[in-house]
């Protein structure tokens, strides 16, 4: 689960002409979710905020793992047994998380959901699983296994047991939906928040650009940076509240899918991105990857810029990113 270390920073100013900002919360995939856009009047703000909400439920409906009657679910259930053809944006969605899987030689990986929940992160553990079911925990993972026929756009699970999760990327994918459907219906400016997925398009009323600022997780009271976003994304995911301890060494939640155990080292990471999509998918991976690591893929990604929180509360920042700028 992620953790939001974002805040809006919202003009209130309006032009002569009477553009507004409206904003609409709402619990949606189970976790914050709220739209602003900037309108002429309430009835528009509305109709902007409904189409999201709608096209919010239309994506969820064919993606999650949680709905049962969704298409990720289907090629869930014939896991090891047959391909399920799926819709051409489904099978791009998954196509795309495979090739993140590539680039993060793992780190990111769909099939997560096939994971042994082993760790528990409720203050229930009072010791470390064993190496042997650490191993175990992962032996269904693997996006290797993610048959893709475009031809047919089916979607095959070679291996009983395997289960794909869009969670890491899904939210990302869902925020960049939203920004083009409600450009085509003619908002001009808005910014759309899926549980610290954020993308933006457009300006403020009083001409400014969206801006965000970034919560150092070791003072959840304290900006340490403040960035305005011209028609872009970006993602910030934590692990500072939910961790286990063993003999010194901090475990964060977030499971590294190659091996089966927690993520070390990081306890934030944000990355901009003009795409959501790519923000959520990269900073999962990075988070697993480990600062060094990290950062050297970042730094070979054009138009991507992360910052990553250390759980020293050391802060570490891509090459395109200067952070004094913005202080």
């Amino acid at each position: 689960m992620k953790k939001l270390l974002i805040l809006l920073l919202l003009a209130t100013q309006t032009l002569s002409f009477g553009q507004q900002i409206f904003k609409k919360k709402q619990s949606l995939l189970g976790s914050p979710f709220e739209i602003t856009v900037v309108a002429k009047d309430s009835i528009q703000g509305n109709l902007f905020s409904d189409l999201a909400i709608t096209e919010v439920r239309r994506i969820e409906n064919l993606i999650s793992d949680w709905i049962p009657t969704s298409q990720i679910s289907k090629v869930n259930h014939n896991a090891g047994i047959s391909p399920i053809k799926v819709d051409k944006e489904v099978y791009d969605l998954v196509d795309r998380a495979t090739k993140i899987s590539k680039l993060t030689s793992g780190a990111f990986d769909i099939s997560y959901a096939s994971m042994d929940r082993i760790w528990k992160f409720d203050g229930s553990m009072k010791e470390m699983p064993t190496p042997e079911e650490i191993r175990k925990s992962v032996e269904k993972v693997g996006y290797q296994n993610i048959i893709l026929n475009p031809k047919d756009t089916t979607i095959f699970l070679k291996n009983k047991g395997m289960k794909l999760g869009l969670g890491g990327i899904g939210q990302g994918y869902i925020a960049d939906k939203i920004k083009v459907l409600l450009q085509e219906k003619g908002c001009s400016s808005g910014l759309v928040n899926v549980s610290g997925d954020i993308n933006t398009w457009g300006k403020q009323p009083n001409g400014n650009l969206w801006t965000v600022g970034i919560v150092n997780p070791m003072n959840k009271n304290k900006v340490f940076a403040t960035f305005p976003l011209d028609d872009s994304a970006v993602e910030t995911s934590g692990s500072y509240e939910k961790y286990v301890t063993f003999n010194g060494k901090r475990y964060s939640h977030i499971i590294d899918p190659r091996t089966g155990y927690p993520a070390t080292g990081i306890i934030s990471v944000s990355v901009f991105a003009k795409q959501t999509e790519l923000a959520d998918a990269l900073a999962t991976g990075i988070f697993v990857m480990g600062v060094e690591v990290g950062l050297d893929l970042v730094n070979q990604l054009k138009g991507i810029g992360c910052i990553i929180v250390d759980d020293k509360g050391g802060i570490h920042v891509s090459k395109n990113i200067d952070i004094k700028k913005y202080q």
